[in-house]
């Protein structure tokens, strides 16, 4: 199990590479976390730290953004957000990308529960009395 206080923005980078570490064989991380927990903003970090330089904002209304990186890898990232139903995520092809063997993170996985992996990196956000912020996550199997 993964955890970390994070008292400002400059200890996202540190945690993105640690949680990177963490996990070095899984691709697929769910995000939990309130709205403006800072779950985007740690998924920007997490995507630096795998080598893209891609403008990296949330997927709200179009569902996912890919982004690359310096090798050439993708990296997914959904936000489930706004889904109305299932369904939409079958349309949008979502096993191509959680079984591509590529880097997908997913915001709000809640909304899509029965379709998440068997295995994957469940990552909590929860904000703190002082506005910190503590990220912990683990495997699930």
């Amino acid at each position: 199990m993964y955890s970390k206080k994070i008292i400002s923005l400059d200890d996202l980078e540190f945690a993105a590479k640690e949680l990177i570490a963490e996990f070095k064989n899984d691709r697929v991380f769910a995000f939990y976390g309130k709205m403006g927990a800072g779950k985007t903003t740690f998924i920007q970090a997490i995507c630096r730290e795998l080598g893209s330089e891609d403008n990296v904002t949330s997927p709200t209304f179009a569902l996912i953004n890919e982004y690359n990186t310096d090798d050439l890898d993708s990296i997914f990232h959904f936000d489930f957000y706004r889904i109305k139903d299932i369904e939409e995520a079958y349309d949008l092809g979502y096993e191509d990308y959680i079984y591509s063997g590529n880097y997908c993170l997913i915001e709000w996985p809640e909304m899509i529960e029965s379709l998440l992996p068997s295995k994957m990196v469940e990552v909590k956000i929860e904000v703190q009395d002082d506005d910190s912020r503590v990220i912990s996550a683990q495997e699930i199997l």
